[in-house]
């Protein structure tokens, strides 16, 4: 395995790298800025879908007002055993309301969080009027997937 996996091309083909962003149940950690600037970061559960990765929130929270505002956010996805690593794609985030979409996300992101078996549980809950699907589309990924070598 490569020690450091860099692209700068908006692009999540590299398989370690999907590995690493599909594989388990790693939570992702989304940074935004709040309206005066300052950086947030918010846990989330988030699917790849396609060459984007994809995850639901609600309309009201912070991060999608956040994102409303200014669609610039950043994902790291780290890997807590040795030999340790992350991922940090740096994106654009795009959202959507069409409830099909929001479901079907939601219903990826239950299967991959909470098992196959409460799949569709997670997406009536999750895919309904008020939330949102969001799409971080890359522009930069940035990757060490062997920190400690």
């Amino acid at each position: 395995m490569t020690a450091k996996v860099e692209a700068v091309a908006a692009s999540l083909d590299d398989p370690a790298i999907r590995a690493h962003l599909g594989g388990g149940t790693r939570t992702g950690h989304l940074g935004y800025l709040a309206t005066d600037g300052r950086p947030l970061v918010a846990p989330i559960w988030f699917v790849l879908d396609g060459n984007r990765i994809a995850f639901n929130t609600a309309g009201s929270t912070a991060k999608a007002r956040a994102i409303a505002r200014d669609a610039r956010v950043t994902l790291s996805v780290d890997d807590p055993h040795p030999p340790y690593g992350f991922v940090q794609i740096q994106g654009r985030a795009v959202t959507g309301d069409d409830l099909a979409e929001v479901r079907r996300v939601a219903t990826l992101c239950g299967a991959r969080y909470m098992g196959a078996d409460r799949a569709d549980e997670y997406g009536a809950r999750n895919g309904v009027p008020g939330e949102l699907v969001v799409w971080i589309e890359p522009v930069r990924v940035i990757a060490n997937l062997d920190v400690s070598g």
